[in-house]
Order: structure tokens, then sequence, then C-alpha cells
């Protein structure tokens, strides 16, 4: 098997209206999965492959396992030679973009300074814009979500660790040295005692807000002795993890919701430092940590906790006018975003969406 244990999961969404060409290929790598999909000129998808990323076989052999799956895609939608014109890559950071490389990404060990472009290219036989991940996932609520009527936003996407990806007048905030939009580094604590970022830095936002720091913070507390019903749940087998504390938190245990309402202060605080930065229309929260999204009482009442805290600390005028929401692609937004890159620097014949 290629890239480790090769599982591909397929999916087609069947339209009643014609496949508008030319097609694109969105692909969004993460250090579990690799999502596909297959994206006609209106946005709409095709279909859409998945497979493990397989880490520890390396970077070349991903590469060639994109080139089979896109093969597939194409083949699967009756796609002519010439229909699928341009593919886009969304990939964990650090990068360096211009040249196409992964620099050192941490949740994908060994693959350094590598040229994923330019082979993920050399595989698909398409051009291959290449962009972070969050960023992808930004441009396509951007251009697909639910909230696409405006002009700016900033997404926060809360798993593991915490991605960002910032789009302002159509354009990705990509940064000069290819670091823009890595607002989970922004310092929020300066004490000599601040929580240490997965990067080694004190005080940064992704320290306090992600699904690792929510365990932590946890497991500190229950060291302490605070009373909860997290111990009886880890004493039934149970490992600590965000979704146990949000089950928790919603049937009523009191140090849970603890956790999760000091999620959102801290989140707070770092969206009013994006906010007073870049003063986007919306900023959306995205990633698997959403405490039940909208359709449960603990998201939305932690998402009320949010817009509360940015309405105490921001400006009036964009504490008013921002909206503050969950972003709505779920986990088609990686996919769809790196398709739609792809798609505006080939109508444009430029790199439209930097």
């Amino acid at each position: 098997m290629i890239c480790g244990e090769y599982m591909p999961q397929v999916r087609q969404n069947i339209s009643s209206s014609p496949v508008q060409r030319p097609l694109f290929v969105g692909i969004d790598i993460g250090a579990t999965n690799t999502k596909i999909g297959l994206v006609d000129d209106l946005g709409r998808t095709v279909g859409v492959r998945s497979f493990a990323t397989g880490a520890s076989a390396g970077p070349e052999a991903a590469a060639q396992q994109i080139g089979r799956e896109v093969e597939m895609l194409r083949k699967d939608a009756g796609a002519k030679a010439g229909d699928v014109v341009a593919a886009g890559v969304g990939a964990p950071g650090p990068l360096d973009i211009p040249t196409g490389k992964l620099l050192n990404p941490p949740n994908l060990p060994g693959w350094h300074d590598f040229p994923l472009r330019d082979r993920v290219s050399h595989f698909c036989g398409l051009p291959v814009r290449f962009t972070g991940d969050a960023c992808a996932a930004a441009y396509g609520e951007y251009c697909l979500g639910s909230h696409k009527k405006i002009r700016s936003l900033v997404l926060f996407t809360l798993g593991t660790g915490l991605g960002c990806g910032i789009v302002v007048d159509g354009r990705l905030i990509e940064g000069s040295h290819s670091h823009g939009a890595m607002s989970g580094h922004i310092t929020i604590d300066v004490r000599d005692d601040a929580r240490i970022c997965p990067c080694g830095q004190p005080g940064h936002l992704e320290a306090y807000v992600s699904g690792v720091a929510l365990v932590k913070r946890a497991v500190e507390f229950m060291e302490d002795g605070r009373k909860t019903s997290l111990n009886s749940r880890i004493e039934s087998g149970a490992m600590l993890t965000p979704l146990v504390i949000a089950e928790e938190a919603a049937a009523g245990d009191a140090l849970s919701l603890e956790l999760v309402l000091d999620t959102a202060r801290y989140l707070a605080v770092g969206i009013v430092s994006m906010m007073h930065t870049i003063d986007p229309d919306a900023v959306l929260l995205g990633g698997g940590i959403n405490f039940g999204g909208p359709d449960s009482p603990l998201g939305r009442r932690y998402l009320d906790a949010i817009r509360e805290e940015v309405s105490r600390r921001a400006f009036p005028i964009p504490a008013q006018q921002t909206t503050i929401d969950y972003a709505t692609l779920g986990s088609d937004a990686g996919y769809l975003g790196a398709a739609s890159v792809a798609r505006a620097d080939y109508h444009c014949g430029t790199e439209a969406s930097r």
C-alpha cells in the first residue's frame, strides 16, 4: 500500500444541473488524512476522495498518491483531457510559498524542505497554487460559505492546535515571508509564568485555546483537587479529550463549563487583536473544537461568551458591526478553498488571491 494505511473513501455530489467547466482540484493535506475534491467553475463539488496521509512514508509517496487520486476523480467524473485545468494545495506550515516548499511542519516529521507544490504538479500534470491549510479554509469560507457576501474575514480553526486564515478584499494575507495570518502565535500573556506554546514561545494564543491547551488546563485543575465529574469519566476508562470535557460541561459539570468559558475568554482576546488590526467584516470559528456548534446549547453559550468578551474589549464600532459566528463549510473548507484559490489564479491569469 502507498502512503501507509491507504484507505480511500469516495463521495459524489450529484446535481440536477450540468457541471460547469473548467474543473479545478482542491487538495487539503492534513497530518492524518488528505482530502481531495474536484470542483466545477461555480464552486460545486463534483467528487471527493480521501486517504490516510501516511506521514511516515514521506512526502514523495504522498505526492504520488495525490496524483493517483486526482486521476481517479477525473475518470469518475467522466472529465475529458483539458477539462481539469489547475489545482490548489493547502498544507500545514510553516511554508515557503514562493518556492512551493514545506519547511519544517511539526505535525509532519521528516517532511522538511520538500518541494511539495512542484512534486504534486508533476504527478497531477497540472499547475498548482500553494498556500497554508488555514488560509485555504478561510478562502473557501470567503468564496462559498454562508457568510460569502462580505469583503474581509478572519477564520480561526480550533483543533489540536490553532490555525488562522485572513482574507481582505478577496486577497489572502500570506505575508512577505509566507508567515502571514499565523495568529495563533500572537502574544496574549506577557507574564513570566505564561503558558508555553507548542512552538516553544511563551504566552501565545494557541497555548490557551487549542485542544491540547484545554486538556492541559483540565489536568491542572484536577491535580489541584478541584471537584469534577471528569474524574469519574477517567476512572471508567475514558481518555481526557476536548469532547469529554464538552460532554461533561453540557451535562452540568461546573469545572468543565469553566474550562469552556475560559477558552471563550482567551479566544476573545485574540479576536479583538485581529479586529483592531484587520477590521474585518467577520471573524469565523472553524475546526473540530466548537463545543457542539450552533446546534448545541453549549456551543451557543460558548459563542455568546466570546461575543460578550469581545464587546467588552473592542472599540464600539467594530464591536457592534463585526460578525462573530461559526464557519459553515466544516471539513470541506480546506479543499473547497484550495480549489477556489486555483480558480481565481486561472481566471485572472495571475496569483490574484494573494
